[in-house]
């Protein structure tokens, strides 16, 4: 086992990773820019590490001074959190260079499941459902007009290396298409330097569903069920719940079976998820496979009761793995608290905290990195906390979750809390009623 690790990350989830390695008897050591000198996870880890000022390219995505923060405290691994450097391939090459394990995927699985389309050929190749669409990167507007053709419009043009909706772009006709194809590839050059495009036919009414899985280096894999994260803006998650209510024993069956043989075939180890896009007559196919920890894992923790987190150092450090196919006997909801004004299009709102009480009671989970007096900055996410709750049914998750937020009082900043009250109350969700498009139509009532 690690004698110690040090977190290449900031916020709720360096704090989170710091909590399982004091637990585990694992020395910490935080790393920290300069905006971030008073955030709790400096203020909890063994040792902190200033690595630079507050823009993210001269900290926490800088290599070379986090390898550096490794050598002066002897740390053995490095635990990467989400976002960041999580699904870099260069850092994990470089971590592994150095003598310094990297908790999460290899250099090779993270530029395997990292591109999307050779994510998709090789889900294909180990026969795991798939969107119809080009077998590789579009050659040109002409290459891509015939696919569309063969597929049938609407389509969808996605960046290679993308995420965050950044390169992606539905076409309903030809005309559309021809106008997208160079605002797209410009859209992906800037965002990730790669303008590399694929296609894919547009699944209408779709649901967000994924499944969390865990493998370890003796081909051994397993999957711990589902979570719904089609409640989104702009691709980016605002709820997730575990069970989804639109899931079935039968589909459960068939996703976590194809989510055990993806894990199997690309020999993965470590923990991750396997994303599924699933529509209304619940056929489902592979839309991508994140290789770390997700923001979600919490809602999956409750209902299983074991920390995934632990799960992953272990599985680094070379232990078999202890989870099993889970079929969920509890309701978890997760609600992302942010820094914004749901009444102004989610505007980012950054500031000082003057007031903060966070909720408690059976059932109820906060993840947070803040208190009264912090000062959330501009330079990062806006996530302020998650919070979850866990109940016997939905309806009791649901009714649990009104109650916590009411009780939520966050001062100073605007945040994302009267949004979910309002989510709460609406009758669509509650009856599970809602795919991937419900915030289109979702109006906040002042």
């Amino acid at each position: 086992m690690f004698k110690k690790i040090l977190i290449a990350n900031r916020g709720e989830i360096a704090l989170r990773v710091i909590r399982t390695c004091k637990e585990m008897g694992i020395k910490t050591v935080a790393v920290y820019s300069t905006a971030d000198r008073d955030s709790l996870h400096v203020r909890f880890a063994d040792e902190a590490v200033c690595i630079g000022p507050p823009q993210s390219s001269q900290s926490y995505l800088d290599m070379v001074k986090i390898i550096a923060a490794c050598e002066i405290t002897n740390a053995d691994a490095v635990h990467p959190g989400y976002g960041f450097l999580s699904e870099n391939a260069q850092f994990s090459k470089i971590c592994q260079e150095n003598g310094i394990k990297f908790i999460g995927a290899s250099p090779e699985m993270i530029n395997a499941m990292g591109d999307k389309a050779n994510a998709k050929a090789t889900m294909l190749k180990a026969g795991v459902p798939c969107v119809p669409g080009s077998p590789g990167l579009l050659r040109d507007l002409d290459h891509a007009k015939e696919t569309a053709k063969k597929i049938v419009y609407p389509v969808m043009m996605k960046a290679t290396a993308g995420g965050g909706g950044k390169g992606m772009r539905v076409c309903w006709d030809e005309k559309q298409l021809i106008e997208a194809w160079d605002s797209a590839r410009k859209e992906a050059k800037a965002a990730f330097g790669n303008d590399g495009m694929y296609m894919e036919k547009f699944i209408e009414e779709p649901r967000h569903i994924e499944i969390q899985i865990a493998g370890d280096r003796y081909g051994n894999a397993c999957h711990l069920s589902e979570r719904d994260c089609s409640i989104q803006r702009r691709h980016q998650k605002l709820v997730e719940e575990t069970p989804s209510p639109f899931m079935t024993s039968k589909l459960r069956d068939k996703m976590g079976k194809a989510a055990v043989k993806a894990t199997k075939a690309i020999k993965y180890e470590g923990v991750g998820t396997i994303e599924f896009l699933v529509d209304k007559h619940r056929n489902f196919y592979f839309m991508e496979m994140n290789t770390r920890i997700q923001v979600e894992h919490t809602i999956t923790e409750e209902v299983i009761n074991y920390d995934l987190v632990k799960e992953q150092i272990k599985l680094a450090a070379g232990e078999k793995i202890v989870g099993k196919e889970y079929f969920p006997q509890l309701h978890a909801i997760q609600c992302r608290i942010n820094a914004e004004d749901p009444f102004n299009g989610f505007r980012p709102c950054p500031g000082k905290i003057t007031n903060y009480h966070q909720p408690g009671g059976h059932g109820i989970r906060v993840d947070a990195h803040v208190y009264a007096g912090y000062v959330i900055p501009p330079y990062y996410d806006s996530l302020i906390s998650k919070l979850i709750t866990v109940a016997q049914t939905r309806e009791e998750a649901i009714t649990k979750m009104e109650r916590a937020l009411e009780e939520y009082y966050i001062e100073g900043v605007m945040t994302t809390i009267p949004f979910h009250q309002q989510l709460m109350k609406n009758a669509d969700f509650r009856a599970g009623n809602f795919t991937t498009k419900f915030m289109e139509t979702f109006v906040m009532k002042k």
